[in-house]
């Protein structure tokens, strides 16, 4: 764990240089607006500890396979986002003296992530080995207003230099990935040109031909001394820059602007491309810094009006809160439903920057809330569209009848994923998307994707689950053998309890959402019978398998089992491991990971937080206690379904610490492992620990419901959610609670079980 950030409510600061963890903070402090976004890197040349990240939303490359043994369905690929056009980048020359942080004497150090703004600005002061004593200010950002641009104020101050000065301003697209499986580059030039009318490269995948455009402008302003300065350009293979010299004086300061439009086939025609980019970057130009500055920071107030969450008298759990929700949409906007919530979003390459099952389980509910409806719904709409890969990933495996396997990790719909463990048993991914469109109906009340969409998703799905179950004699009773549950410190088990438990209720809800189709939708259902050859004959089936399905469990313990044979581990608590030994995948090998007791991430009590309200409040706790002492959280999803489920079981203090937990999980690098990027899409359990957790939000039939508990360490936490169409603001204090109605139209909710009325632009208080 590291404490060297300082605590603010809406900024994040490093006020000291920390080499040794600067790739940490490169993760932390990283930009982006939905369609594009990067690492928080020097503009300077930086020869020290670091990781280069510049990425531009749903371009990929698929990069082949690595693995010692090939086995038959494996995935060809593993799709990369691909390090993408360095576009920051700006030399600095003192007379001939190249600029370099690593090598010079840093008398002091800031870094701000303005996140109110969305502005990354760092400051420092140092001397160069030739005893240049300067100092440098950066402003940037990834416009939220113009989701092609980003745009940079770079300042130079002299403090007892005085001579020649060059800025060498850059686009270069000769970049290749960290992680790249046969370290190879992804990116051809297609064509640059640098002079005094245009300045850009474009460049193409290889394999995948996305052609992408990186394209410059720029300003230069002088004071002090000579104000007159000479312009160079130059190029090379994928590269172009401008060549600005002049002169600077001790107290004098070049401020340096530099406007740039990253843009990609996605988005235009290859022909448009070109003009496009030239357009958008000399039309940033003429409206200028501070204009861009404005128009971005309107946009991320329009966010924040509704996403924010505000906790009083906790600085650290505020920070962490806005982190978390800061960095989700820097990630994912929903304006585009080709796009998906990477796990590192666009702080890093681990995981290749592909859709998981984490969107569903994690991220939907948080976009449900905060945004419109359409920004969720694009998110079902994505896997919509990619149902005949899933069913074509199935048939890979030797599944037929139209049985759809969703992938582990994907781009495209295509599984990409290269473990064996991972690609086919870990399977209960497919019961996450199910359960996503279940909460995506249920919040808002849209019956109708069902018909439209919904149900042949879920029919497919269920079609797998059929499949992939099979009758045990010994047992009389449908098994599901050779799986890798939630926790994934166990591979290839029997019976997995969450698997087993998510498939029958797959079944169930795709058997409920054909009838009501039928009852209520006919032209639909017909238009579904006809794609998919559906038959009371297999409902009766999926009936049977769904009564009849094995979950174990352990009647003296009064637990469900992870899986069969957990109980013959030897079973040591957390608390009872040498320090020495945290985090184990970083200190045990595989194989003595996989039979100890550690769970990494809630398995048994991630089914039971998906379907709370199947299970008593006994059975719920004695599940808790028995598990959570085992879970050694070493996966980012894994403290705010814990702290969720503390919650509710009156476990106050459990509950705070593994909120504070999920919600600083990287500003405080708990697992040592935040160098490679940020955990993204678990900072929408931060949000979830609060409003489902702490707050006790859920939906109970058709109406809103709350049972707020707050924690003691806070004396008001509030927050907005849209439900239906109505904006309700809920706040919770040390005095009780209070809902405000922000909408036009009366609203009823529950309060603690009790219905409240409450008239528009009025507030109910308890």
């Amino acid at each position: 764990m590291k404490d060297y950030l300082v605590k603010d409510n809406w900024k994040i600061i490093e006020d000291q240089y920390h080499a040794e963890f600067n790739q940490i903070s490169e993760s932390i402090f990283s930009i982006g607006n939905g369609q594009m976004g990067q690492r928080a890197n020097f503009e300077e040349t930086f020869t020290g500890e670091t990781l280069q990240g510049n990425y531009i939303g749903g371009v990929y490359y698929p990069d082949k396979t690595r693995v010692g043994w090939w086995k038959n369905g494996y995935p060809e690929y593993f799709a990369k986002v691909p390090n993408a056009c360095d576009w920051i980048g700006i030399r600095i020359l003192l007379d001939q003296e190249e600029v370099n942080l690593h090598l010079s004497d840093i008398k002091s150090f800031y870094r701000e992530l303005d996140m109110k703004r969305g502005l990354l600005t760092r400051k420092v002061e140092f001397i160069t080995p030739k005893g240049r004593h300067l100092s440098l200010e950066s402003q940037r950002f990834c416009s939220m207003a113009d989701d092609e641009l980003g745009v940079i104020r770079y300042k130079v101050t002299s403090h007892n230099y005085s001579g020649g000065l060059a800025l060498v301003s850059f686009l270069d697209f000769d970049v290749k990935n960290s992680d790249a499986n046969y370290d190879e580059k992804f990116w051809d030039e297609d064509h640059q040109v640098a002079n005094d009318d245009a300045m850009y490269v474009i460049a193409k995948t290889r394999k995948t031909n996305f052609l992408c455009a990186a394209s410059m402008d720029h300003s230069l302003t002088i004071t002090g001394g000579k104000s007159d300065f000479y312009f160079d350009y130059g190029n090379g293979e994928k590269y172009v820059e401008v060549f600005i010299s002049g002169e600077i004086v001790p107290d004098g300061e070049w401020s340096y602007c530099k406007y740039v439009n990253i843009s990609s086939s996605r988005n235009h025609t290859n022909e448009d491309l070109q003009i496009n980019a030239l357009s958008k970057s000399k039309a940033a130009k003429a409206q200028g810094f501070d204009a861009l500055l404005k128009d971005h920071i309107d946009a991320w107030a329009n966010i924040w009006n509704t996403a924010d969450i505000v906790i009083k008298d906790d600085v650290a759990a505020q920070q962490g809160i806005r982190f978390n929700i800061f960095q989700l949409y820097q990630t994912y906007t929903g304006k585009d439903s080709r796009l998906n919530i990477g796990p590192k979003g666009f702080t890093g390459e681990k995981y290749g920057g592909s859709t998981y099952w984490d969107t569903e389980a994690y991220c939907l509910p948080f976009y449900l809330s905060t945004t419109d409806a359409s920004v969720a719904r694009n998110l079902l709409i994505y896997r919509h569209n990619q149902l005949d890969r899933a069913i074509e990933n199935a048939e890979k495996l030797g599944f037929n009848n139209g049985a759809a396997l969703y992938p582990m990790v994907t781009m495209n719909g295509e599984e990409c994923h290269n473990e064996w463990e991972i690609t086919f048993e870990e399977i209960h991914r497919n019961g996450a998307i199910a359960y996503a469109i279940y909460d995506y109906i249920k919040y808002t009340g849209d019956k109708k994707y069902l018909a439209s969409h919904g149900a042949e998703v879920l029919v497919a799905i269920a079609r797998f689950w059929a499949h992939r179950v099979n009758f045990s004699e010994e047992k009389q009773q449908y098994v599901m053998l050779g799986v890798t549950g939630p926790n994934e410190y166990e591979n290839n088990v029997n019976n997995n309890w969450y698997t087993n438990y998510i498939a029958s209720w797959c079944l169930e809800y795709a058997a409920e959402s054909m009838a009501y189709i039928k009852d209520t939708h006919a032209e639909d259902y017909a238009r579904i019978i006809s794609l998919i050859d559906f038959s009371d004959e297999e409902l009766k089936k999926w009936d049977d398998i769904r009564n009849n399905i094995y979950l174990p469990s352990d009647k003296n313990k009064g637990i469900y089992l992870q899986q069969d044979g957990f109980l013959d581990k030897e079973i040591i608590p957390v608390a009872d491991l040498a320090p020495a030994d945290r985090p184990i995948n970083q200190k045990w090998s595989w194989d003595r990971i996989l039979r100890s007791c550690y769970i990494k991430q809630a398995d048994v009590l991630q089914g039971i937080y998906f379907f709370e309200d199947r299970f008593d409040l006994e059975d719920i706790r004695r599940n808790y206690v028995y598990y959570e002492p085992l879970t050694v959280h070493e996966s980012s999803l894994s403290p705010c379904v814990h702290s969720i489920l503390a919650t509710k079981l009156g476990m106050d203090d459990k509950a705070y610490e593994m909120y504070l937990r999920t919600s600083r999980l990287d500003l405080d690098d708990y697992n040592n492992d935040t160098e490679d990027g940020c955990h993204i899409t678990s900072m929408a359990g931060t949000w979830l620990a609060i409003v489902r957790g702490f707050a006790g939000m859920s939906v109970e039939g058709e109406t809103l419901s709350f049972a707020p508990r707050l924690p003691q360490q806070w004396t008001e936490v509030s927050f907005k959610t849209n439900f239906r169409g109505q904006l309700i603001e809920f706040i919770m204090n040390t005095n009780g609670n209070e809902i405000k109605n922000l909408s036009n139209s009366p609203i009823k909710v529950l309060l603690n079980n009790k219905e409240v009325s409450i008239d528009p632009m009025k507030a109910s208080v308890e």
